[in-house]
């Protein structure tokens, strides 16, 4: 079953890796101090000791089988791994002085990571249980001799140093390098879990501001039908009452197809209002998909040249027909008719992967305000002729597909946008 906080999974999953290492440390630095004291003839119960460390060996083993077979780790798995940890650390202690163990400071690791990993319930049951368990050591346990160790220094004589201060010494060692890698990582982790979670929130966001401004497109729509078939009507009867005037009619027929197109794009929104996608089936050539497109566009705008090159090979990749996609091209050629009325340079090429539209235009630039500004909903450098959403939309519909939009200054005059577009979602396969 899939978890609703897909984040909260991926962070949960990677704190328990952080455990399977944290332990792996302990394990090795315990093993150590084991050997290192039986090397130097100091008694100790080997037997139970090791099998302590063996059983925080089978937690890992656990660990490392589940995180290899399931993708999804959970809290209740995490707060049981470290429950086993308290058990193990508990028998440690009890067989190597109880309380008086230099290293039951340990019993505090647990409680870290439950601190920044878990919720505050398993976090208050991890630190209850510690404290029970090292309260209980303090009056069951089986006691070690209070030994020293005898070091020659260069035949100035002997030092004697006392056991319980060296095993102090070394728990300081290891829990400093413990908390400075480990325990940092696991912050690090909860702040990119952070992070995900505010970019979560700024898509959806981004999504309600969509919608809004879907649902205001198509009241609109629905609010300029009958004006338009007003005009529809008054230019049909002024067409017939100015027949004998063609330099008139001409400008009335003109206005009609133009009506006429406001008309079909009217119903275009209301009609695929929550249809992104149209003819999926069937879809189209890659190739013919931009041509369409640039020809749509030259039908609204004759009096702007538009120069195309698209590449001479034969390749044509089949891809879904998004109409919202054709409608990001058209806010572009649009924005650069705007700033360069006479001409306009249109190139593209692709592959099996992506494609990759640049459209230039010969006006006066972007500013560095309005390069700064460009795609955020309603600003515009138009004055009182621009909607300043032209660019936010073509921003939001290449971004459902993973493409990027970059607009700059060219070279040589005039600004040039970019579209790389991976072709991935949008390919028939």
């Amino acid at each position: 079953m899939q978890s609703s906080f897909p984040a909260l999974t991926n962070a949960t999953r990677l704190n328990m890796e952080r455990l399977v290492m944290l332990r792996s440390v302990i394990m090795a630095c315990l093993s150590a101090v084991i050997i290192g004291l039986t090397v130097t003839s100091i008694p100790l119960p080997l037997t139970p000791l090791f099998a302590a460390i063996f059983g925080l060996g089978a937690l890992n083993g656990l660990a490392w089988w589940r995180l290899k077979h399931h993708e999804e780790t959970t809290q209740g798995e995490l707060f049981t791994q470290l429950l086993g940890d308290i058990a193990a650390f508990s028998v440690l202690f009890y067989f190597s002085g109880g309380y008086n163990n230099p290293f039951i400071w340990m019993y505090l690791l647990p409680i870290t990571v439950a601190s920044v990993a878990l919720q505050s319930l398993y976090t208050w049951i991890i630190a209850s249980l510690s404290i029970t368990c090292y309260t209980l050591l303090m009056f069951f346990n089986v006691p070690l001799s209070h030994l020293h160790l005898h070091a020659n220094i260069g035949g100035q004589g002997e030092l004697h140093l006392d056991i319980h201060l060296v095993g102090m010494w070394i728990g300081f060692v290891v829990s400093s390098i413990i908390i400075s890698i480990f325990i940092a990582r696991i912050g690090q982790n909860l702040r990119d879990h952070d992070k995900t979670i505010a970019k979560i929130r700024e898509q959806s966001l981004e999504s309600e501001r969509m919608l809004a401004l879907g649902t205001m497109a198509t009241s609109a729509a629905h609010e300029l039908g009958t004006p338009l078939s007003t005009m529809a009507v008054i230019s049909k009867e002024l067409t017939h009452d100015y027949a004998s005037q063609p330099e008139l009619l001409r400008q009335l027929n003109i206005m009609r197809s133009q009506v006429s197109r406001c008309k079909d794009i009217l119903s275009s929104i209301t009609s695929n209002a929550g249809n992104a996608r149209s003819d999926v089936v069937q879809g189209l050539g890659l190739r013919d998909f931009i041509l369409e497109a640039i020809q749509r566009w030259r039908d609204t705008r004759p009096a702007t040249e538009l120069i195309v090159n698209l590449p001479t090979n034969t390749h044509n990749p089949r891809i879904l027909i998004d109409r919202t996609l054709t409608q990001a091209l058209l806010n572009l050629l649009d924005n650069a008719a705007d700033e360069s009325p006479e001409l306009i340079l249109f190139d593209a090429e692709w592959d099996d992967k992506s494609l990759k539209i640049q459209i230039r235009d010969f006006g006066s630039g972007l500013n560095a305000e309005t390069k700064s500004q460009l795609g955020t909903p309603f600003f515009t450098s138009k004055n009182e002729h621009g909607m300043g959403l032209g660019v936010y939309l073509t921003q939001a519909t290449l971004a459902r597909y993973g493409g990027k939009l970059n607009l700059n200054n060219h070279s040589d005059g005039g600004a040039i946008a970019v579209v790389t577009l991976p072709l991935k979602l949008l390919r028939l396969t």
